[in-house]
């Protein structure tokens, strides 16, 4: 269990392989409840390859001195990822 956000991943190892690998991650916000976006790559068993990149939102909850996962957001690709974007920036430039 994380205890800071700092420590908070996604990455993921199943028989010594790292079947989630973590890319990057933003933090957006910390304290009691944690907001952190990541880019991530997933393993391909059958291609013995990763994916193409990846990105996820996740809230954590800290509660006695551990950071819990709460809840999930995946973006699957990065023409999702865009369209996010571009709805974002469109709301956030309104007067």
């Amino acid at each position: 269990m994380a205890e800071t956000v700092e420590e908070l991943t996604v990455s993921y190892e199943d028989d010594g392989v790292e079947t989630i690998k973590e890319l990057d991650k933003k933090v957006l916000t910390k304290g009691a409840w944690a907001t952190v976006i990541y880019r991530y790559q997933e393993w391909n068993r059958a291609k013995s390859e990763y994916s193409e990149d990846k990105y996820t939102i996740r809230r954590y909850q800290k509660r006695e001195g551990a950071y819990q996962q709460k809840s999930k957001f995946n973006i699957s690709s990065a023409k999702q990822a865009k369209e996010i974007i571009a709805a974002l920036q469109e709301w956030t430039q309104e007067d």
